[in-house]
């Protein structure tokens, strides 16, 4: 092989690497495609990353997860700030007591409403025990070592069936 053919070889291996690479790229979140409540939700982050004076706010592909989860047969919203950036600004959604997350349901009547708003380290929804779609899902929430009674390690699980009314995770006094 010349070194012509050498070079032009490694041309093309290296622009099909980055060919793949932009191909297996998730398009960007388009916040537009949601209820406005979720767009509200979204807004927020803009908000607060300038109220904390930093600069554009990216977020992942997967911020806000759609599915049934009160079992209603309606779209309803996670919006999850865990792999949201603001430039210049690494704690504006994240710290100690984990990432804010906000869960917006359905209501039989259309409209969208926020049931939880608040840090979460980690969540995961359940599978379902019966396979009746038209149950409420249940999420397990890993927060703040606090909410159990103790200090930030270990985490404290709460398990929560989501329906269409609002509820909180208390800390004990």
């Amino acid at each position: 092989m010349t070194m012509r053919t050498i070079l032009l070889l490694v041309a093309v291996l290296a622009a099909g690497s980055a060919w793949a690479e932009d191909a297996a790229k998730p398009p960007p979140l388009d916040a537009g495609k949601y209820p406005a409540e979720v767009q509200k939700a979204l807004r927020y982050a803009n908000e607060e990353c300038k109220s904390q004076g930093g600069g554009e706010v990216t977020f992942a592909h997967d911020t806000v997860t759609t599915l049934d989860l009160t079992g209603g047969g309606r779209r309803d919203y996670i919006v999850d700030f865990h792999h949201t950036e603001c430039a210049g600004r690494e704690a504006v959604y994240c710290g100690t007591g984990g990432c804010t997350m906000e869960i917006l349901v359905t209501l039989p009547s259309g409209k969208v409403r926020s049931v939880f708003n608040d840090r979460v380290r980690s969540y995961e929804i359940l599978p379902d025990r019966v396979p009746d779609r038209s149950a409420p899902r249940t999420i397990r929430f890993e927060l703040h070592g606090s909410y159990c009674g103790g200090h930030g390690n270990p985490s404290c699980p709460r398990e929560k069936r989501i329906t269409t009314a609002p509820f909180e995770f208390i800390m004990p006094k």
